[in-house]
């Protein structure tokens, strides 16, 4: 029998390319991303604040780096809502891409992006929730009502779930969803709250998932990058959603 596709998934809050510092440098950005050995990488802050959201990591830094870009945001935004996924090699195909406006007093939403290759299809959806925590809950709820009307297929979650507590309070409100075991992530120098998160759907499991850590990556964001290895578990693909 061969061995499972392994794909590697990362997740990184690049804090607009400005580091501990307070130097925007998105090629010290780019520095981390590249040596995270990662197929596909959901981004969060990734647009600049003020309109249009110019994208702080730019897109020929990345494209110079063989880096593909789903096409979420507009006006030269790398994103929406500062939400970003971009992928490289694998033999990804691109087959989908939308929005999903989530609740709140802050403006917040989340991407998606559905892939077919090798790995077989997934869907891959970035977030970045908001701060307080009853909107940050409902925004988890949406999001997986959100996924529950599209075409079944294997899904993963992954962001800045602003999320301090290590207690299974997102698997409580997204029982669907297997959340990897929290690791601190913020703040980078001296990380203390597990904010990033990744989480899975039915047909899907991580060989292995971890933190990077590797300088300029504790300079670069006020975030860790966190990673994970996902292999498809094909017999669980019927219930996949």
């Amino acid at each position: 029998m061969p061995d499972p596709v392994k794909l590697r998934l990362a997740s990184y809050n690049i804090q607009k390319c400005v580091g501990l510092d307070l130097r925007r440098l998105p090629r010290r950005t780019l520095q981390v991303v590249d040596r995270l050995g990662a197929d596909i990488v959901v981004l969060q802050e990734a647009d600049k604040r003020l309109p249009p959201r110019p994208a702080a990591l730019p897109h020929f830094v990345l494209e110079e780096a063989g880096w593909q870009i789903a096409d979420l945001g507009g006006a030269g935004s790398l994103g929406w809502h500062g939400n970003a996924i971009i992928w490289r090699g694998s033999g990804l195909r691109l087959t989908g891409k939308g929005h999903l406006p989530l609740p709140g007093l802050e403006p917040r939403g989340a991407v998606w992006v559905s892939f077919d290759g090798p790995f077989g299809p997934l869907r891959v959806v970035g977030m970045h929730l908001g701060l307080v925590a009853r909107y940050r809950y409902r925004q988890v709820q949406q999001v997986l009502q959100d996924c529950a009307r599209m075409p079944a297929m294997p899904t993963v979650w992954a962001g800045d779930f602003n999320e301090w507590s290590t207690q299974p309070v997102l698997d409580r409100i997204a029982p669907q969803m297997r959340f990897l075991p929290p690791r601190p992530s913020f703040p980078a120098p001296r990380p203390l709250g597990p904010l990033d998160r990744i989480a899975l759907g039915p047909g899907l499991r991580a060989a292995a998932h971890g933190l990077y850590e590797d300088q300029p990556a504790r300079i670069a964001s006020d975030h860790l990058p966190i990673w994970a290895d996902l292999l498809c578990d094909r017999a669980d693909l019927g219930s996949a959603g």
